[in-house]
């Protein structure tokens, strides 16, 4: 019996709402906790986001005894980091945990704006406490990462107030994008998402609203399905994770929102709480 090869890409959502948890019966189907996807990739686990759903994330992994990740900000609003002081391997002997940001446009590190952000009166402890081995690092939009051996991570500069990255993970012939908390121009192409996407297999867009409400919306920093569907199109890319839910919307808002994206582009997926998608390695090119 010949083992299989072990998949290129394991990805699990564990938040997929922005600005605020989901509450109510209303809006449990998609989930109710904030962004946090989780990418198993070439022997690393990469996470994306530190929003709530970084907290049941956290559990799994002192379960399991899994105590290594790397954790990539897109940016530091609350919705995206609140999960951070309560993530479990951070206070474990013996955890390692990187934890990366390149959005800030004020000159602080890294580590300087979580120790800013963990910090009396709003929390009774600081990064003081953490047990684990915590590697802060910093880097500026446009850079090239590389967490682990043959996995590349490609970032680039998104349009949201106070700032935000975007990110291309890229190993075995795959590619996942992780694209949130932008928002388009109208009748403008972004370039630096058009090619964060480029062909590629998975992308994770923020979907907060629609064209419609846009009028209502603009200058909040998001977009919409309908950017993400023709942003995928014009990339090539295969698939569209809807992501970063308004916190307004209702379950059954993004059950038609998703339907309506799949009448124009089949590939496309509300994002959800467990939400789990694989990708086995590409074929090689003759």
């Amino acid at each position: 019996m010949i083992d299989e090869a072990p998949p290129a890409f394991d990805i699990r959502v564990w938040g997929a709402r922005g600005t605020l948890p989901g509450c109510g019966n209303g809006q449990v189907a998609y989930g109710t906790e904030t962004c946090c996807v989780e990418m198993r990739v070439g022997g690393r686990r990469l996470i994306f986001d530190a929003g709530t759903g970084l907290v049941p994330l956290g559990r799994s992994m002192a379960t399991l005894g899994e105590l290594e990740a790397d954790l990539f900000f897109s940016h530091v609003h609350y919705d995206h980091i609140m999960g951070l002081p309560f993530f479990l391997p951070l206070y474990r002997p013996g955890a390692r945990v990187s934890i990366s940001a390149g959005h800030m446009l004020d000159g602080r590190s890294c580590m300087e704006t979580i120790e800013d952000f963990m910090r009396a009166p709003f929390l009774p402890i600081t990064p003081k406490i953490f047990a684990a081995e915590v590697d802060y690092r910093s880097f500026s939009p446009g850079d090239v990462l590389a967490p682990g051996a043959g996995v590349t991570v490609k970032t680039g500069r998104l349009n949201h107030p106070n700032g935000a990255v975007g990110y291309r993970v890229e190993h075995a012939g795959r590619a996942v994008a992780y694209v949130t908390d932008t928002e388009h121009v109208e009748g403008r192409t972004d370039e630096t998402v058009l090619g964060l996407i480029e062909g590629a297999d998975i992308v994770f867009y923020d979907t907060s609203y629609t064209e419609a409400e846009m009028t209502k919306f603009r200058g909040y920093g998001h977009s919409t399905w309908e950017e993400g569907v023709r942003l995928c199109q014009l990339a090539g890319a295969r698939r569209l994770v809807l992501f970063h839910h308004a916190h307004m919307r209702y379950d059954a808002e993004i059950a038609r929102i998703e339907a309506e994206a799949r009448l124009v582009f089949p590939g496309t997926i509300a994002g959800r709480t467990g939400l789990s998608l694989t990708l086995n390695e590409a074929p090689a090119r003759v």
